[in-house]
Protein backbone atom coordinates (compact mmCIF):
# COMPACT_ATOMS: atom_id res chain seq x y z
CA UNK A 1 0.00 0.00 0.00
CA UNK A 2 1.32 3.46 -0.82
CA UNK A 3 2.21 5.83 2.00
CA UNK A 4 -0.32 8.71 2.18
CA UNK A 5 2.45 10.96 3.47
CA UNK A 6 3.97 10.69 -0.01
CA UNK A 7 0.72 11.22 -1.92
CA UNK A 8 -0.01 14.83 -1.03
CA UNK A 9 2.78 17.39 -0.65
CA UNK A 10 2.53 19.59 2.40
CA UNK A 11 2.87 22.63 0.20
CA UNK A 12 4.87 25.03 2.35
CA UNK A 13 5.47 28.22 0.40
CA UNK A 14 8.91 29.25 1.64
CA UNK A 15 8.90 32.44 -0.42
CA UNK A 16 5.53 33.58 0.88
CA UNK A 17 5.13 35.96 3.81
CA UNK A 18 3.30 33.91 6.43
CA UNK A 19 2.92 36.33 9.35
CA UNK A 20 -0.45 37.48 10.67
CA UNK A 21 0.19 40.98 9.35
CA UNK A 22 0.73 39.50 5.87
CA UNK A 23 -2.62 37.71 5.78
CA UNK A 24 -5.15 39.16 3.34
CA UNK A 25 -8.52 39.27 5.11
CA UNK A 26 -11.59 38.88 2.88
CA UNK A 27 -15.26 38.13 3.41
CA UNK A 28 -14.54 34.48 2.63
CA UNK A 29 -11.84 33.92 5.25
CA UNK A 30 -12.51 36.37 8.07
CA UNK A 31 -14.56 33.84 10.04
CA UNK A 32 -11.74 31.28 9.82
CA UNK A 33 -9.23 33.87 11.03
CA UNK A 34 -11.53 34.79 13.91
CA UNK A 35 -11.63 31.14 15.00
CA UNK A 36 -7.84 30.99 15.17
CA UNK A 37 -7.70 34.25 17.08
CA UNK A 38 -10.09 32.82 19.69
CA UNK A 39 -7.50 30.27 20.78
CA UNK A 40 -7.01 29.11 23.54
CA UNK A 41 -10.72 29.69 24.17
CA UNK A 42 -11.83 27.00 21.75
CA UNK A 43 -14.85 24.89 22.76
CA UNK A 44 -12.89 21.72 21.99
CA UNK A 45 -9.35 20.37 21.79
CA UNK A 46 -9.13 20.92 18.05
CA UNK A 47 -10.36 22.74 14.99
CA UNK A 48 -10.75 21.61 11.38
CA UNK A 49 -9.93 24.37 8.89
CA UNK A 50 -11.17 23.52 5.40
CA UNK A 51 -11.40 25.24 2.06
CA UNK A 52 -10.29 25.08 -1.58
CA UNK A 53 -6.72 24.39 -2.58
CA UNK A 54 -4.64 27.57 -2.46
CA UNK A 55 -7.15 29.41 -0.26
CA UNK A 56 -4.68 30.30 2.49
CA UNK A 57 -5.08 27.37 4.89
CA UNK A 58 -1.31 27.00 5.28
CA UNK A 59 -0.96 30.72 5.99
CA UNK A 60 -3.68 30.53 8.64
CA UNK A 61 -2.03 27.45 10.11
CA UNK A 62 1.23 29.38 10.40
CA UNK A 63 -0.61 32.19 12.18
CA UNK A 64 -2.07 29.79 14.71
CA UNK A 65 1.20 27.87 15.13
CA UNK A 66 2.98 31.12 15.93
CA UNK A 67 0.32 32.10 18.45
CA UNK A 68 0.18 28.67 20.08
CA UNK A 69 3.80 27.60 19.77
CA UNK A 70 2.58 24.56 17.87
CA UNK A 71 4.64 21.86 16.16
CA UNK A 72 4.05 20.78 12.55
CA UNK A 73 3.38 17.08 12.04
CA UNK A 74 3.66 15.17 8.77
CA UNK A 75 1.86 12.19 10.29
CA UNK A 76 -0.03 11.56 13.56
CA UNK A 77 2.37 11.19 16.50
CA UNK A 78 0.97 11.19 20.04
CA UNK A 79 4.48 11.53 21.53
CA UNK A 80 4.90 15.10 20.23
CA UNK A 81 3.96 18.39 21.85
CA UNK A 82 0.60 19.43 23.26
CA UNK A 83 -0.17 21.82 20.39
CA UNK A 84 0.21 20.55 16.83
CA UNK A 85 -0.71 21.30 13.23
CA UNK A 86 -1.56 18.47 10.82
CA UNK A 87 -2.13 19.61 7.24
CA UNK A 88 -4.10 17.79 4.54
CA UNK A 89 -5.70 15.49 7.08
CA UNK A 90 -7.85 13.84 4.41
CA UNK A 91 -4.78 12.05 3.04
CA UNK A 92 -4.79 9.86 6.16
CA UNK A 93 -8.41 8.76 5.83
CA UNK A 94 -9.03 5.28 4.46
CA UNK A 95 -5.68 3.95 5.73
CA UNK A 96 -6.39 1.92 8.91
CA UNK A 97 -2.99 2.43 10.53
CA UNK A 98 -3.11 6.20 10.03
CA UNK A 99 -6.71 6.47 11.17
CA UNK A 100 -5.75 4.56 14.32
CA UNK A 101 -2.74 6.81 14.88
CA UNK A 102 -4.87 9.94 14.43
CA UNK A 103 -7.41 8.61 16.92
CA UNK A 104 -4.65 8.02 19.50
CA UNK A 105 -3.24 11.50 18.83
CA UNK A 106 -6.63 13.12 19.47
CA UNK A 107 -7.08 11.11 22.68
CA UNK A 108 -3.59 12.06 23.83
CA UNK A 109 -4.24 15.75 23.27
CA UNK A 110 -7.50 15.58 25.21
CA UNK A 111 -5.73 13.91 28.14
CA UNK A 112 -3.00 16.57 28.12
CA UNK A 113 -5.36 19.50 27.56
CA UNK A 114 -3.65 20.06 24.21
CA UNK A 115 -4.90 21.37 20.89
CA UNK A 116 -4.69 20.40 17.23
CA UNK A 117 -5.37 22.30 14.03
CA UNK A 118 -6.29 20.07 11.11
CA UNK A 119 -6.52 21.41 7.56
CA UNK A 120 -8.43 19.85 4.68
CA UNK A 121 -10.30 20.69 1.50
CA UNK A 122 -13.64 19.31 2.73
CA UNK A 123 -15.51 19.16 6.01
CA UNK A 124 -14.96 15.98 8.08
CA UNK A 125 -18.58 14.91 7.56
CA UNK A 126 -17.62 14.21 3.92
CA UNK A 127 -14.51 12.17 4.73
CA UNK A 128 -14.83 8.38 4.18
CA UNK A 129 -13.66 7.57 7.71
CA UNK A 130 -13.51 3.83 8.39
CA UNK A 131 -12.80 3.85 12.15
CA UNK A 132 -16.08 4.64 13.99
CA UNK A 133 -14.37 6.06 17.09
CA UNK A 134 -12.26 8.38 14.96
CA UNK A 135 -15.34 9.52 13.06
CA UNK A 136 -17.05 10.42 16.32
CA UNK A 137 -14.00 12.35 17.50
CA UNK A 138 -13.59 14.28 14.26
CA UNK A 139 -17.27 15.14 13.84
CA UNK A 140 -17.27 16.56 17.37
CA UNK A 141 -14.62 19.12 16.44
CA UNK A 142 -15.68 22.62 15.39
CA UNK A 143 -14.95 23.59 11.79
CA UNK A 144 -13.93 26.82 10.09
CA UNK A 145 -14.60 27.21 6.38
CA UNK A 146 -12.82 29.34 3.78
CA UNK A 147 -15.29 30.12 1.00
CA UNK A 148 -14.37 30.20 -2.72
CA UNK A 149 -13.21 33.68 -3.75
CA UNK A 150 -15.38 36.50 -4.97
CA UNK A 151 -13.84 39.28 -7.09
CA UNK A 152 -12.57 41.15 -4.03
CA UNK A 153 -10.88 38.06 -2.60
CA UNK A 154 -9.41 37.02 -5.94
CA UNK A 155 -7.96 40.49 -6.49
CA UNK A 156 -6.44 40.59 -2.99
CA UNK A 157 -4.99 37.10 -3.28
CA UNK A 158 -3.41 37.77 -6.68
CA UNK A 159 -1.84 40.99 -5.39
CA UNK A 160 -0.29 39.00 -2.54
CA UNK A 161 0.90 36.22 -4.83
CA UNK A 162 2.69 38.73 -7.06
CA UNK A 163 4.05 40.54 -4.00
CA UNK A 164 5.42 37.27 -2.56
CA UNK A 165 7.38 36.94 -5.82
CA UNK A 166 8.61 40.53 -5.41
CA UNK A 167 6.71 41.60 -8.51
CA UNK A 168 4.98 44.97 -8.84
CA UNK A 169 2.01 44.62 -11.16
CA UNK A 170 -0.21 47.44 -12.44
CA UNK A 171 -3.77 47.51 -11.16
CA UNK A 172 -5.11 47.18 -14.70
CA UNK A 173 -3.37 43.80 -14.98
CA UNK A 174 -4.99 42.54 -11.77
CA UNK A 175 -8.40 43.81 -12.90
CA UNK A 176 -7.97 42.09 -16.28
CA UNK A 177 -7.04 38.79 -14.67
CA UNK A 178 -9.92 38.94 -12.21
CA UNK A 179 -12.33 39.36 -15.12
CA UNK A 180 -10.78 36.53 -17.13
CA UNK A 181 -9.73 33.67 -14.90
CA UNK A 182 -11.87 31.09 -13.15
CA UNK A 183 -12.97 31.99 -9.63
CA UNK A 184 -10.50 29.61 -8.02
CA UNK A 185 -7.59 30.06 -5.62
CA UNK A 186 -5.80 27.19 -7.33
CA UNK A 187 -6.13 28.77 -10.76
CA UNK A 188 -4.90 32.11 -9.38
CA UNK A 189 -1.73 30.41 -8.11
CA UNK A 190 -1.11 28.73 -11.47
CA UNK A 191 -1.74 31.88 -13.50
CA UNK A 192 0.60 34.00 -11.35
CA UNK A 193 3.30 31.32 -11.58
CA UNK A 194 2.93 31.17 -15.38
CA UNK A 195 3.14 34.95 -15.75
CA UNK A 196 6.19 35.10 -13.48
CA UNK A 197 7.94 32.33 -15.44
CA UNK A 198 7.17 34.01 -18.77
CA UNK A 199 8.46 37.37 -17.51
CA UNK A 200 11.69 35.80 -16.28
CA UNK A 201 12.21 33.94 -19.55
CA UNK A 202 11.53 36.96 -21.76
CA UNK A 203 12.92 39.75 -19.61
CA UNK A 204 9.74 41.74 -20.26
CA UNK A 205 7.81 43.84 -17.77
CA UNK A 206 4.43 42.57 -16.62
CA UNK A 207 2.13 44.87 -18.54
CA UNK A 208 -1.40 44.35 -19.81
CA UNK A 209 -0.27 43.50 -23.39
CA UNK A 210 2.31 41.06 -21.98
CA UNK A 211 -0.29 39.31 -19.81
CA UNK A 212 -2.68 39.06 -22.75
CA UNK A 213 0.11 37.39 -24.74
CA UNK A 214 0.84 34.94 -21.92
CA UNK A 215 -2.80 33.93 -21.56
CA UNK A 216 -3.17 33.54 -25.33
CA UNK A 217 0.03 31.56 -25.92
CA UNK A 218 0.48 29.33 -22.88
CA UNK A 219 -1.37 26.07 -23.48
CA UNK A 220 -0.45 24.71 -20.05
CA UNK A 221 -2.50 27.31 -18.19
CA UNK A 222 -5.79 26.14 -16.62
CA UNK A 223 -8.84 26.63 -18.82
CA UNK A 224 -9.92 30.24 -18.48
CA UNK A 225 -13.46 31.49 -18.54
CA UNK A 226 -14.40 34.73 -20.31
CA UNK A 227 -16.07 37.16 -17.96
CA UNK A 228 -15.89 40.10 -20.37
Amino acid sequence: MSDPRQQIPLGFASAAAMGEADFVVTSGNQEALAWLQKWPDWPSHGLVLYGPQGSGKTHLAHIWAQRAGAEWLTAPDHDRGARVVLEDAERLIGHPQYEEALFHLLNSLVSRNGHILLTATQAPVLWPIKLPDLRSRLLALPTAHIAPPDDEALRAVMLKLFSDRQLRVPGEVIDYLVRRIERSYGVAHKVVAAIDAAALASGRAITLPFVRDVLAQTDSLPRLSDHG
